[in-house]
């Protein structure tokens, strides 16, 4: 399945490194109740909520039960009567963040343009998905286990690759190629919105700093092709990179190459 892609994970916590999180259990409490409250009236849903919240603030790295408990004014141990510890919890967040990520299994199919628009619409929406929570760059995915949302959301996106003539393992790398794009390039832009600020200057000022400096250091013979082409971009976008063109660039140029490996699959149908 392609919602997993990166490698496995181990969680500091208080200084340590905590070991990952039970994969039976996790996927136990991703298909489980989240309403329904304990003795102290918390749900594992208000619990994901407000880890969220906080992940959108300071990233996962800062997160803890201790910070989630504060937010929610309760005591740690009271979180652990519902969520066994951070790696459950990240997988529930995990989950949780794609949960409205379309209105019904059958909106992207019902997007104009085919295949084609059916899968620029998957892309922008998961974009708005990862630039809204940049903390899902930080959860190692290749086996966090599979939830409810995730599960729908593969099968949602597969389906207007259905029918087209690939064969399965086909309509999987075809969307896994989308998806890593997306994935890559709103890491880039998460990245450049850190970078900015813990530096304190926009993209503009960063490149107004540097710009006179580079341009002598890249002039002459060494690095001539270099020098032309980042100068180029420097000055197009007053940054290093634009995420938003990197993403159409990218999705157009990607979907341009699938266009013939599917019209020819169609024509033999």
């Amino acid at each position: 399945m392609h919602p997993t892609t990166s490698g496995g994970r181990r969680f500091r916590v208080a200084g340590r490194k905590a070991a990952a999180p039970d994969p039976a259990r996790s996927l136990a409490l991703l298909w489980g109740s989240h309403t329904k409250p304990g003795r102290s009236g918390l749900t594992v849903r208000a619990i994901v909520d407000a880890a969220i919240a906080l992940a959108d603030v300071s990233g996962l790295e800062a997160l803890s039960m201790r910070t989630v408990a504060e937010r929610l004014k309760v005591g740690t141990m009271s979180l652990y009567t519902h969520v066994p510890g951070k790696g459950e919890l990240t997988d529930l967040m995990f989950d949780q963040a794609y949960g409205d990520l379309y209105a019904d299994p059958d909106e992207p199919l019902n997007q104009p343009g085919g295949w084609r628009g059916a899968l620029e619409f998957i892309a922008l929406r998961n974009w708005e998905v990862l630039t809204a929570h940049p903390w899902i760059h930080e959860v190692p995915t290749m086996r966090t286990a599979l939830g409810p949302n995730i599960t729908r959301k593969y099968e949602t996106e597969l389906r207007p690759l259905d029918g087209l003539g690939l064969t399965d393992v086909e309509m999987d790398s075809a969307l896994a190629l989308v998806l890593t794009h997306v994935q890559g390039t709103a890491r880039a832009g998460a990245e450049q919105l850190r970078t900015q600020r813990d530096s304190g200057l926009s993209d503009e000022e960063w490149w107004r700093q540097i710009s006179p400096t580079l341009t002598t250091v890249m002039s002459g013979t060494h690095f001539p092709t270099a020098g032309r082409v980042g100068t180029s971009v420097g000055e197009h976008f007053q940054s290093a990179m634009d995420p938003a063109h990197a993403l159409t660039f990218g999705l157009t140029t990607i979907l341009d190459g699938l266009t013939p490996l599917i019209s020819s699959r169609s024509a033999v149908q």
